[in-house]
């Protein structure tokens, strides 16, 4: 009987990715991530760097430009980036999520059209699902509507909180095309830069992640080729849910990476500060402190790689674990910078060390890609199923 090797187990191809990632956050990404944050602009330095180094490609099929590599592979590359920081292993992760409705719902000449340049990194993507009355009832309010005119789609309504939106090149838009049909009457539309109607309105200001920008989306009169629809006319809301199948594990990447380099910074800080006669991380009460953190992003690391292999595997529950390793990673994310920052006492306060940073950039981690409560409604629902009253 074989025994399949366990999901931490590294290939030489993936090692080697990975030494790569290493040695250019150490060189290039962590040097910049306080100014990054500090001036709250998208680092096209490091989105080039990224792309020069086929980081961006990582999960996409060979056939369409990319390097097929693993869901497990990309998502320890987004863990080492995030951490050094947060907003750009956004690059990455929302590379990704843009590019996911494409390679679900696209047809092969779909994705031939968009997929390389977005493998590469010649274009940029987004991912805009999110309107200002819908956050996590994301069919039931959207209002964001698709009429057909001849051989196009006309696009009227708004989308926030859209990472990435304002800097681009291919959105995929999510739009109600048939309102008595629920989430059955929603589809899906690929919208490029300069389409006429679509415009980027408000920059949030954010307490985190300041160097990924966040903005609004508008659509008026906005008219996309038939040819743009992703999947048949109402399949968009079906394509949305399995995207995100993929891509809450980036997130739950994302948050581990955060809460790895938040805890490697106290750790290094207890041995190197003094107090009562000998450093600080001798002291019982901080040594509890940091043997937790350890121990919850240890298990939040398991965690979230099996839930990568899942992806890999197309498994038939990966909604349920993409759901556990966001919810137990982005918890992880918060608490152990929490405690980093307490570790660091007035330091971890203050702006000239990271660990405030990354406590502030944690926190999205617990909201973003449906928030902690709503993963945990998924999981539940995963045991028990969803109640509906008995008809009279």
């Amino acid at each position: 009987m074989s025994i399949a090797p366990p999901a931490t187990a590294t290939s030489d191809v993936e090692e080697m990715i990975l030494d790569t990632v290493r040695q250019l956050v150490k060189e290039r990404v962590e040097p910049r991530a306080a100014e990054i944050d500090e001036k709250g602009e998208f680092p096209w330095d490091i989105k080039e760097l990224f792309a020069q180094n086929d980081l961006l490609g990582i999960p996409f099929p060979e056939e369409y430009g990319g390097l097929g590599g693993s869901f497990v592979t990309y998502v320890k590359v987004v863990e080492e980036v995030a951490k050094a920081c947060a907003s750009s292993s956004l690059i990455i992760a929302v590379q990704e999520l843009g590019a996911l409705p494409i390679l679900i719902g696209g047809t092969d000449e779909q994705k031939r059209r968009w997929i390389p340049d977005l493998a590469s990194g010649k274009k940029i993507a987004a991912y805009a699902l999110t309107e200002p009355g819908s956050g996590s009832d994301a069919a039931g309010s959207m209002r964001t509507k698709a009429r057909r005119d001849g051989d196009d789609y006309v696009l009227d309504g708004t989308k926030i909180w859209i990472t990435q939106g304002s800097v681009a090149d291919v959105t995929t838009v999510f739009a109600v095309t048939d309102p008595a049909k629920g989430p059955n009457g929603i589809s899906a539309f690929v919208l490029e830069k300069g389409t006429p109607g679509f415009t980027v309105g408000k920059l949030e200001k954010k307490m985190g992640i300041r160097g990924s920008p966040t903005v609004e989306l508008s659509f008026e009169n906005c008219r996309v080729p038939a040819a743009n629809m992703l999947g048949a006319e109402g399949e968009g809301f079906k394509i949305a849910m399995k995207v995100l199948d993929k891509s809450r594990p980036g997130i739950a990447a994302q948050a581990l990476g955060i809460a790895q380099g938040a805890l490697d910074y106290a750790t290094e800080y207890t041995k190197q500060r003094v107090a009562f006669g000998k450093p600080i991380s001798q002291q019982q009460g901080l040594q509890f402190m940091l043997a937790d953190m350890k121990t919850e992003v240890e298990a939040a690391r398991l965690l979230l790689y099996e839930a990568a292999s899942k992806c890999d595997e197309n498994a038939p529950d990966v909604t349920t674990w993409a759901a556990m390793a966001k919810l137990k990673c982005g918890d992880t994310a918060m608490s152990v910078t929490v405690d980093a920052v307490q570790l660091l006492g007035g330091y971890g306060y203050s702006t000239e060390y990271p660990v405030e940073r990354m406590m502030r950039d944690a926190k999205i981690t617990q909201i973003y890609e449906g928030t902690q409560q709503i993963q945990r409604l998924v999981i539940a629902r995963s045991m028990v199923g969803k109640w509906s009253p008995p008809k009279p």
